[in-house]
């Protein structure tokens, strides 16, 4: 089945998210450590087939990229490397953490459990991607 995988790209972890196969629908799956992920999203390729990544980008309130981007930058070409075939949209990750933060507590998730960081972390993934779902309809 086809899926589109949603990326949020963090020095130390990396939320991942995918899309349902119609493309309707963005979930979190897993976060990731930032030096597994390649590793991580060739073994999800052996099992589903990846149309297409979509990665949060990191831009500041005026525009302009933000200090993170770099490593994000480093992150991209990585992936083109290991998936030249599979496009990469990026997505504008501004505001996604505060959104996973209000979707965990309307989900009446417990505040110890949203203190783990890695929620959070796949959570944004699917908020970024599910931005560029909607976007795409």
């Amino acid at each position: 089945m086809e899926r589109s995988i949603g990326i949020d790209y963090g020095r130390k972890r990396v939320g991942v998210a995918v899309s349902d196969p119609l493309g309707i629908f963005a979930s979190p799956i897993e976060t990731v450590a930032s030096a597994k992920i390649i590793d991580y999203l060739k073994n999800y390729a052996e099992k589903e087939t990846i149309v297409r990544f979509v990665v949060g980008y990191p831009i500041n309130l005026n525009g302009q990229k933000s200090e993170a981007a770099s490593d994000v930058d480093v992150f991209l070409k990585n992936l083109s490397k290991a998936f030249p075939q599979t496009p990469v949209i990026l997505e504008d990750e501004r505001f996604t953490s505060v959104l996973a933060h209000r979707a965990m507590i309307d989900g009446g998730m417990k505040y110890k459990d949203r203190r783990d960081k890695s929620s959070v972390d796949k959570i944004s993934a699917a908020i970024i991607l599910q931005s560029y779902l909607d976007k795409k309809k």
